[in-house]
């Protein structure tokens, strides 16, 4: 069934009305870069209001919890740290709670902040997030195979350098014990005015250099999907996604059996919502924004 367009404050109304629980997408839903989509803080409120309950559904890494929670009070949205799950924070639960990675290791690290504060807040050692030395053709020979490190994590690195590259390679091909997780393989990022890079863009270097498949926790992915419902408890009658993004957020609430909205403020535009061999959002919207109308009724 294609999806249903919503206009108007009646149909919003009914989708709200469905649904007890709503899960969102950040980057492309709530906000665009370093702005917040129009009339979005204004939905989360009466939404609130409503008695709904809401869980941000991240795949973006670069942030901690409590780094998010600073950035949505910074954009005027209260959020606390348990409405927040992250690809960062779903890798770190993995590891400590269903991988037991022997804490006396470390997890080698190419990502931000955000992935070595929640694998810290589990016990784990994060190394490699800085390591900005240069290197040459000249000095690779000091890149060796370190038995410290249990685990490569791939995330988004703003400041991914050959360097960090290649540690991870050496470690992964010269250590078949050692896991290979990715945050999220996310092809592109939505950075406001334009598309960059994403997480799955760094991840293909090594996906081609090591020939090794990691384990992805991120949308759409099943340790994502099964982390959050086995966390909130969801009933996904009673339960919708919302995200900008047909191949993560989208499909991630269709393999859960929940309903979803795709909004057109992120990745997606209306002609690839509607397109034959899309994965098929229940419903589709201008913007998040736009829900706020339901208080003009």
């Amino acid at each position: 069934m294609a999806p249903l367009k919503l206009t108007t404050a009646a149909e919003f109304k009914a989708l709200v009305d469905r649904f007890d629980t709503f899960l969102f997408d950040c980057d492309g839903v709530i906000w665009r870069g370093s702005s917040i989509v129009d009339h979005v803080s204004e939905t989360l409120d009466m939404l609130r209001r409503l008695g709904k309950r809401l869980i941000f559904v991240t795949n973006n890494s670069a942030k901690s919890r409590r780094d998010y929670v600073a950035k949505f009070a910074s954009l005027g949205i209260h959020a606390s740290e348990e409405e927040i799950f992250s690809s960062a924070y779903a890798t770190a639960v993995y590891l400590h709670d269903v991988a037991k990675f022997d804490t006396s290791k470390h997890a080698y690290v190419i990502g931000g902040s955000g992935i070595r504060h929640e694998l810290e807040a589990v016990g784990i050692s994060a190394i490699g997030h800085d390591d900005t030395r240069a290197v040459s053709l000249a000095t690779l020979n000091e890149i060796e195979p370190d038995p410290r490190i249990g685990a490569v994590v791939c995330g988004i690195d703003y400041e991914i350098s050959y360097r960090k590259l290649a540690t991870a390679h050496v470690n992964l091909t010269e250590n078949p014990d050692c896991m290979f997780i990715a945050t999220n393989d996310d092809r592109t990022l939505p950075g406001g005015k334009h598309m960059y890079p994403g997480s799955g863009s760094l991840l293909s270097v090594l996906l081609s250099s090591t020939q090794r498949t990691p384990l992805v926790m991120g949308k759409p992915n099943p340790p994502m999907l099964e982390c959050v419902i086995q966390k909130f408890h969801l009933d996904p009658a009673r339960t919708c996604m919302v995200g900008d993004r047909l191949d993560t957020d989208i499909l991630f609430g269709i393999r859960g059996g929940l309903s979803t909205l795709c909004v057109l403020t992120g990745v997606a535009d209306e002609a690839a919502v509607l397109a034959a061999d899309a994965p098929q959002a229940t419903y589709y919207a201008a913007s998040l924004g736009d829900l706020c109308q339901i208080d003009h009724v």
